[in-house]
């Protein structure tokens, strides 16, 4: 594909789509080439929708949040601009495409001289750049039309009000804790005064200078290596409780810490490491015994995780004689760590008299639309035949794609929009309103059918959204996972108390992390704070190096890969400089008061999914975030090493009322 082509497309499905209008601005982005403006080795990345590190430790910011604040400043073709935190003159270039004369300020001589030479090779005659202190502003050329800072401030420069003409607008971050930024929008009366408005929540690197932050502030720490000697990693090694052996671990401290929790979140930074995976077991047996907890959700698809719960809690309602865990990424979830955790939650299970005491196991995602549609169906065949007809009809206009379902959203899309949402929602509805009565022969049963159902729902929006791209479909499936979680906890009773497995960038709250304060993105950590406050702890999980299953593209088949040492920049390296081979940090209650304050400054941490590409690491596995904040504990392996995948007939022999 052309970068012509691949520019309409990010505009399409990441500017247009999310409310950006201004044709100008449409126009800008569809003709700047954002891959002049990176270094070579990220020019693959340019057109997806995320920031990119350039020199001097700053970034590049996605196209969304160019366009939007471009269209806050409400342009016109005469209009005179100036702009603060040139960077890589992307901004600049785009804003040049619309206004008359773009004036741009960079604090980094060597920022400003690349622009410069960027700018003049692409023939932006019109945008004039100066090395200097944004928050001065360049008064020599005031009065400006519109002025676009690109670095969140504690408040507005009062010198950059004094250079907007009057009628003029500004477009600012500010916010004097860097984690919680507003962006504003002041216009300048006739009369000298001004009128804000609140455009919302963003996260940008600090603006530095005289009517700014001063030096250093907000800086990720180090951006060198720390080494052992450092103060935090020594911090770290102090306030730390090292772990000798996964299951010879005292947890008691841990379990002190979580108190009366009503849901505690386990996270990975893979999705194929076995320490995090026996860690989670380890902790998820102790809370079930030790604490009461009766349910574990994981981060997969409620069918599947449905045929474990009936295993593990020995339910007598039937259900489809499917093939379990065989989507990609099938390790995920069947593998010999998996198998373990289940037998040892039927065991417990054996002798637990109360059933409403016994632990379940369940689903929270949403990607098994088909599988789920198949269940209701079933179960509305056996308890209302009439019924199944009708929904049967309904669900019809979704077997089109059902090989490859990501396709109903281009279709959606191009062939009459949402035109399954109503009939899904309506079989949704129908069995809602028949709960009591078909909840009347198996509570349990109708339960997992009404799930499948609001999963078949939520999984038609999300097919859709998704075409888009944007943080709308990440915020749709987390918020599924979360309103999922709710409904189990409402089902199993006021006592119930849940552990959820999941990846790091779900269980951390989301605002303390680069995907929430500039992406937009929410996560069902942070819904669980929002919604049950301190009953809500979190526990996030690191390595250095080591080994993982994964694969290089989606539906590719799995890896034994072997993990980079972690980036000197990062939450990870300063935990391998630490010295201690594996450990527990608290952060919500730590051992030293200091631990908050000095790890609280953002900095990189890492994350890999079910896709590693150790070549692009920086680019694609790296994000900004602020790790006391994120979670409420956080444990730690300095090297690890793969899960054991488990083939399928394999799977089978280990438990076959699971996998066969």
């Amino acid at each position: 594909m052309d970068t012509a082509e691949q520019r309409r497309r990010m505009v399409e499905r990441h500017v247009e789509a999310r409310g950006v209008h201004h044709a100008g601005v449409l126009k800008a982005m569809r003709h700047v080439p954002r891959e002049a403006f990176l270094p070579a080795h990220l020019a693959e990345f340019a057109y997806e929708d995320t920031p990119l590190p350039i020199e001097e430790g700053q970034t590049i910011s996605q196209p969304f949040i160019v366009a939007a604040m471009a269209e806050a400043l409400e342009l016109g073709p005469e209009d005179r601009v100036l702009e603060i935190g040139t960077g890589s003159g992307y901004a600049a270039a785009v804003l040049g495409e619309v206004a008359r004369e773009v004036y741009t300020v960079e604090r980094h001589r060597s920022l400003a001289e690349q622009a410069e030479s960027r700018l003049k090779s692409l023939g932006y005659r019109n945008v004039h750049v100066l090395c200097g202190d944004g928050t001065l502003g360049w008064p020599e050329q005031a009065p400006f039309d519109a002025i676009l800072v690109s670095a969140g401030g504690p408040n507005v420069p009062s010198l950059l009000l004094e250079q907007l003409a009057p009628g003029g607008r500004i477009v600012i971050p500010v916010g004097s804790d860097l984690r919680d930024q507003r962006l504003l929008r002041v216009t300048k009366k006739p009369d000298g005064t001004t009128s804000t408005e609140d455009l919302g929540g963003v996260r940008f690197v600090p603006l530095i200078g005289a009517g700014g932050f001063p030096e250093g502030v907000g800086a990720p720490k180090p951006t060198t290596p720390a080494g052992p000697a450092s103060p935090i990693a020594h911090l770290i090694r102090e306030a730390c409780q090292p772990i000798t052996g996964i299951d010879d671990l005292d947890l008691g401290p841990l379990l002190d810490q979580i108190g009366d929790a009503r849901v505690v979140l386990l996270g990975e930074a893979t999705h194929g490491t076995s320490e995090f995976y026996r860690m989670r077991t380890r902790i998820t047996a102790e809370l079930v015994m030790r604490r009461g907890f009766n349910m574990v959700a994981i981060e997969g698809d409620w069918p599947d995780a449905a045929r474990v719960d009936h295993h593990v809690r020995g339910l007598k309602f039937p259900l489809r004689d499917d093939l379990t865990f065989t989507r990609f990424p099938a390790w995920m979830w069947r593998n010999r760590e998996v198998v373990e955790l289940i037998t040892w939650l039927k065991s417990h299970n054996e002798v637990v008299e109360d059933p409403r005491r016994r632990v379940g196991f369940h689903g929270l995602d949403l990607y098994s639309l088909y599988k789920s549609l198949d269940a209701v169906l079933h179960y509305l065949d056996d308890v209302d035949p009439k019924a199944a007809k009708i929904a049967r009809e309904r669900y019809a206009c979704l077997s089109p794609w059902e090989r490859d379902p990501a396709l109903y959203g281009r279709a959606a899309i191009t062939e009459g929009y949402a035109r399954c949402e109503r009939p899904v929602v309506d079989v949704l509805r129908d069995l809602l309103e028949h709960r009591l009565d078909y909840a009347k022969a198996d509570g349990d049963r109708f339960f997992d059918a009404a799930s499948n159902a609001h999963l078949v729902a939520a999984a038609e929006e999300y097919y859709r959204v998704m075409y888009y791209g944007g943080p709308a479909s990440w915020n749709l499936r987390d918020q599924h996972m979360f309103d999922t979680l709710e409904r189990l906890l409402s089902f199993r009773g006021p006592d119930s108390k849940a552990v959820v497995w999941a990846h790091n960038s779900h269980v951390g709250d989301a605002r303390a992390t680069e995907m929430g304060a500039a992406r937009g993105e929410h996560n069902i950590g942070q819904l669980c704070r929002q919604a049950f406050g301190d009953e809500a702890f979190s526990i996030g999980f690191g390595t250095h190096t080591g080994t993982v299953a994964a694969a290089t593209d989606w539906d590719g088949p799995m890896q034994i890969k072997r993990v980079r040492p972690s980036h000197p920049a990062s939450y990870e390296r300063l935990c391998h400089d630490a010295g201690v081979a594996a450990f527990l940090l608290a952060l919500r209650y730590p051992a030293r008061d200091s631990v908050r304050e000095e790890l609280g400054s953002p900095r990189l941490e890492r994350a890999i999914g079910v896709i590693y590409r150790p070549e692009t690491e920086l680019q694609s596995h790296y994000f900004q975030a602020a790790l006391p904040w994120q979670f409420d504990a956080y444990v730690w392996f300095n090297e690890t090493r793969a899960v054991e995948a488990l083939e399928l007939d394999v799977a089978r022999a280990e438990i076959p009322h699971v996998y066969g």
